[in-house]
């Protein structure tokens, strides 16, 4: 019987439509309460049970009535739930906690991805402007480690092809793909560029174990800067993981041009990017992108080999790296 006002809801309009409302409405919820206990403190405050009221002195909140409220909307969620009087984490929380990856998809698509949506019409009037790209690198740069697996797939690839000696990683993020590479060719060195001060701090800490890590340097600057203050540095691999995109269209084949010039006479250029598409994820990404300062945008496959031509390189064939996602590799010989 207590279907029937459903059905009679869902039948008096467009029953796919709305169903299809319902459930993106408890998606939408789901990513905003993850994203706001994250970026809150609260579940980092309960890995050690405390009171309401130990909580809100914690953190210095106005309010223990809604830190409860805010609790308990978090417990529906199943991140945190009371024990003896006192609240911690739940399984759900702490595997929100314990898993990099997750915890910054929650971050990330409950701040700057879905803000940009809610403040559209602001951006659709200014003509962009927005600053996520400078505010949070750091969390952009944990948030792109769900690409690493396909990057590495095409670094072992090059590697097995030609071992690299010296590999200069532009927009190095985290670190993770000089470790791929360093790994895999045993008497390489590198230098890793990451222009985020707090991105570069955490791509320093994760490789400051083991060999890998004494032959990596990791320098917080831009990379015209790097090449601007160290002339006379050349490599054979130059990787672009994710980082094209932050360039101005304008400034692409300048920068293509600084790089190719440091490739030694049989080096690479490695460009791995998410390119212009009809996918849903790509347009938002472009519309992300075009909404920043300094007029960025998704490149177009065939732009991108022009661009690397005019820089003085030989493109080889964009080559599809993720299955059913605009994810491409393009390798550049110097000419």
């Amino acid at each position: 019987m207590r279907l029937r006002p459903l059905l009679r809801t869902l039948r008096a309009g467009d029953t796919r439509g709305r169903l299809f409302a319902l459930s993106s409405t408890r998606v939408a919820l789901d990513v905003a309460v993850k994203g706001a206990a994250i970026r809150s403190g609260l579940l980092e405050e309960l890995k050690r049970p405390k009171g309401v009221d130990e909580l809100t002195a914690n953190r210095d909140w106005a309010d223990a009535s809604l830190v409860e409220a805010a609790l308990q909307s978090f417990a529906s969620h199943g991140l945190v739930e009371t024990h003896r009087g006192k609240w911690r984490l739940a399984s759900g929380g702490s595997r929100l906690l314990n898993d990099e990856l997750t915890r910054a998809a929650y971050e990330a698509f409950s701040t700057y991805h879905t803000s940009l949506y809610r403040d559209l019409e602001e951006v659709l009037a200014s003509g962009g402007g927005r600053s996520d790209v400078e505010t949070d690198g750091e969390l952009i740069a944990r948030l792109s480690r769900f690409m690493d697996e396909f990057v590495f797939a095409e670094l072992d690839r090059l590697v097995a092809e030609r071992s690299p000696r010296r590999l200069l990683d532009v927009g190095c993020g985290t670190g993770t793909h000089v470790r791929r590479v360093l790994e895999a060719a045993p008497s390489a060195s590198a230098v890793g560029v990451e222009a985020d001060p707090a991105a570069a701090a955490l791509a320093r800490s994760s490789l400051k174990d083991g060999d890998a890590g004494d032959r990596a340097e990791i320098v917080d600057t831009d990379v015209e800067r790097f090449l601007r203050e160290r002339p006379g540095e050349t490599f054979d691999l130059i990787l672009l993981a994710n980082a094209i995109y932050y360039v101005p269209v304008r400034d692409r084949v300048v920068l293509l041009r600084a790089l190719a010039d440091r490739l030694d006479v049989r080096g690479r250029l490695v460009v791995v990017t998410t390119f212009l598409s009809d996918d849903a994820f790509s347009r938002h990404f472009d519309l992300l992108l075009r909404s920043q300062h300094g007029a960025l945008e998704l490149p177009d496959t065939d732009v991108l080999c022009g661009q690397l031509r005019e820089a003085g390189l030989v493109p080889r064939a964009p080559r599809r790296i993720a299955t059913g996602q605009p994810l491409i590799a393009v390798v550049a010989d110097r000419r």
